[in-house]
């Protein structure tokens, strides 16, 4: 007999309780954690099985496997507040018959980047919206990175991204993470749903707020159908769930894009404060990020029937939502090797 999908969520829950309810320690616990809802675990694996399955299916395993993943986060949390509880218990009676006279070099813990971090929380957001995460070479061609985005040889776009070029012809150091969305489009075709977090380079004086590298996260949908409200509503989905915000508001403003028409631009309501602060200067609005429906030629270019299919398309600076995230005032400490920065995160 078939195992069925829901067989295998049971499966899944089963071992996941059984190993909760024996772990012993942190490390344990962050083995679990990353088998079962890391990137690769078993719940983003039934996430992917459930996209193929059929209607009936997804109504049936789709709110038990949300309530599975839901069940297993609340646990890990109750599990490492008990861990961390013993140990300050621990700490406490060490302390009271701490010698006074003994000396120990204090140990280095690590942990992991707040870039890892930030792009774990954005993979996962994207994935429970069932877009699937793309990669694409840093090392681009000019086709990919210009010409497949409606940016010809003269346009004047081009001289907005100060570009590293290679000694390659043709070849450069990408400037947008658009291209990987182009090389999705003449592979994979339509329909296509994907977000593409990676590094770019542009040729910029470095100073508090701009880098010669930094990294970007783009959005792309492409279906029949698709229209500015499906786009609006993905980012302020999206944006109040990272911000953790449920009442922030968006603002759309016309912006200009060659991959894009019509373009727009994104502000969001100020997670931090109601009438002004000095995050959002006294205005009350952050700009985040630049988006638009995908350009006609844009989809004929990747080999998709614009007349046939549309989509949006949507980018932003990992490191600016991170800064306003985490209240960091200098894109330079992402590279420093600051412990004292590090630390924090």
């Amino acid at each position: 007999m078939a195992i069925t999908l829901k067989d295998e969520i049971a499966q899944v829950a089963r071992v996941a309780h059984e190993e909760l309810s024996l772990v012993q320690d942190s490390n344990a616990l962050e083995q679990i954690r990353v088998h079962f809802i890391g990137r690769h675990g078993k719940i983003n694996e039934l996430m992917g099985l459930l996209k193929s399955a059929s209607l009936e299916e997804k109504r049936e395993c789709g709110p038990s496997l949300n309530q599975l993943k839901q069940e297993i986060e609340k646990a890990l949390v109750d599990k490492q507040l008990f861990f961390e509880q013993a140990l300050s218990n621990s700490e406490i009676e060490r302390a009271s018959l701490f010698d006074v006279t003994a000396y120990r070099h204090e140990s280095l813990q690590g942990s992991r980047h707040v870039y890892t971090q930030i792009i774990e929380q954005l993979e996962d957001i994207f994935i429970s919206m069932g877009y699937e995460i793309a990669t694409g070479p840093e090392l681009e061609t000019d086709y990919h990175n210009f010409t497949a985005l409606n940016i010809p040889l003269h346009h004047p776009a081009r001289d907005m991204q100060d570009t590293f070029w290679m000694h390659l012809p043709h070849m450069l150091l990408r400037t947008q993470t658009s291209s990987v969305q182009v090389r999705a489009m003449e592979t994979k075709g339509a329909p296509i749903a994907l977000f593409a977090p990676g590094r770019v380079y542009r040729n910029e004086q470095v100073d508090a707020s701009h880098s010669f590298m930094f990294t970007q996260g783009e959005g792309l949908v492409v279906d029949k159908n698709i229209s500015v409200g499906n786009l609006i509503a993905t980012i302020k989905a999206f944006l109040r769930i990272i911000f953790e915000k449920k009442d922030l508001q968006i603002r759309v403003r016309p912006g200009y894009f060659p991959f894009v028409e019509p373009g727009l631009e994104i502000d969001a309501s100020c997670p931090f404060c109601s009438s002004g602060c000095s995050v959002c200067k006294k205005t009350g609005w952050i700009e985040l990020m630049g988006s638009g429906l995908v350009h006609p030629e844009v989809l004929r270019m990747s080999g998709i029937d614009p007349a046939v299919y549309s989509g949006f398309a949507f980018g932003f600076g990992i490191e600016r939502l991170a800064m306003i995230k985490y209240g960091i005032n200098d894109i330079r400490l992402f590279h420093s090797s600051s412990i004292d920065f590090l630390k924090q995160f």
